[in-house]
């Protein structure tokens, strides 16, 4: 009978030490799972952080020459790159006048490509355009 005993306290003692350790291993698992998890998220943050900063500089208030390297008819914006290297990132207004040889001109005559000469003012961290003139 003791013999018994000592067999059933074993497997129940084998069976208790087997749920354990699953239950370790399966614990360990769900934190590599969780450290994945965060490392993933980390990256595509950092991904996230570059792509909207973009490059797009701002600058002190002033008028500045460059070229047109982007347009986005829908938001009424234009991306241009400076002669020093820069991009600034401007969004029309209804106050933003647009013109070529002196002549008010509609947005949609804008090209990528164009020389333009944009004058804008600094708020916060963002650059309203007062005038952008064609220079071509």
């Amino acid at each position: 009978m003791l013999g018994f005993f000592c067999t059933v306290n074993f497997k129940v003692k084998s069976y208790r030490y087997l749920f354990y350790l699953y239950a370790f291993r399966l614990t360990l698992s769900q934190n590599m799972v969780m450290k994945i998890k965060l490392k993933s998220l980390v990256v595509l943050f950092i991904a996230f952080g570059f792509a909207a900063c973009g490059g797009i500089d701002v600058v002190e208030s002033g008028t500045y020459s460059g070229t047109i390297k982007e347009i986005e008819a829908a938001k009424t914006e234009i991306y241009v790159s400076t002669e020093d290297g820069k991009t600034l990132e401007l969004y029309f207004t209804d106050e933003t006048s647009l013109t070529k040889d002196g002549q008010t001109v509609d947005f949609g005559m804008m090209e990528e490509g164009m020389a333009v000469e944009v004058e804008v003012v600094k708020e916060g961290k963002r650059l309203d355009p007062i005038s952008v003139k064609i220079m071509e």
